[in-house]
């Protein structure tokens, strides 16, 4: 039986996830900060191990857990994330920090300790759960947006350090998804005077959101990814994102960037 740790998979993509990992056979770790005394309450296959991903000690802690179960980690799907919403100018230190945190640096600490198994087997996967906002960068999330452009070149890097060690890795960056993310992200509307159109923007992100792709379509494009002897180094789910991604890479930046500002 092959195993897969998914971070983040208490709610929305990570829960659909480990939701169809476990009906394909998988047995399922889930990580996540709540402290969860069944599986979730779904169903056989997935094992629920508290892990607050921005320490490394316990993402370690959670690794070993897993190695000492099945002697082996063969997929690992990083998605643990939050966002943060605002005006640059009125960021706190501390939320931007924070985002980060979660974001890059929780990635980076999973990724930490699983490699030194994927390493020694000559085997494995690690799947990032990025975001289109990678590639564009929307007014008012602007942390969030630079978590993940970090997390795409953090990722770029790896691959090409595990190369020889037969680890695989990949990037799929989800557009607008019909999660609870949307009202688990902290609006900070300080400043909404000096920046008037700051509210529509959160409104129309919101919209966007509540319109978008369902986890379980997420849910199958990483099982994809996760099955695939040589998955795609950055991908997305549908043929909207698709278009959005080819053109960014046609058109100039500075005509881009202006038709964001006018969208949002």
């Amino acid at each position: 039986m092959k195993n897969v740790i998914i971070t983040g998979g208490s709610s929305g993509i990570g829960k659909a996830t480990a939701e169809l990992f476990a009906k394909e056979g998988y047995k399922v770790y889930e990580l996540s900060r709540r402290n969860i005394t069944s599986p979730l309450g779904r169903q056989e296959g997935v094992v629920h191990i508290t892990c607050d991903v921005t320490s490394p000690e316990a993402c370690r802690k959670a690794v070993e857990q897993v190695v000492e179960a099945d002697g082996k980690i063969d997929v690992l799907i990083s998605n643990a994330g939050m966002g943060i919403s605002g005006a640059i100018e009125f960021t706190t230190s501390e939320d931007m920090h924070r985002q980060m945190e979660v974001n890059f640096f929780g990635a980076v600490n999973i990724t930490q300790a699983v490699l030194p198994y994927m390493r020694r087997a000559q085997g494995g996967k690690i799947i990032f759960v990025s975001s289109v906002m990678a590639v564009y960068s929307l007014p008012f999330q602007a942390f969030y947006s630079a978590s993940k452009f970090a997390l795409n070149g953090f990722a770029q890097a790896l691959a090409n350090e595990v190369r020889p060690f037969n680890v695989k890795v990949a990037v799929l960056m989800p557009g607008d998804v019909k999660t609870g993310f949307t009202d688990a992200r902290k609006k900070e509307l300080e400043g909404v005077q000096e920046y008037p159109h700051m509210a529509k923007t959160y409104e129309i992100i919101e919209q966007n959101e509540q319109q978008g792709i369902t986890p379980e379509r997420m849910a199958k494009k990483l099982f994809s990814l996760a099955q695939s002897e040589n998955p795609e180094p950055t991908s997305t789910v549908g043929f909207m994102y698709k278009a959005f991604l080819f053109l960014g890479r046609i058109f100039p930046q500075r005509l881009i960037n202006y038709v964001i500002g006018r969208m949002y």
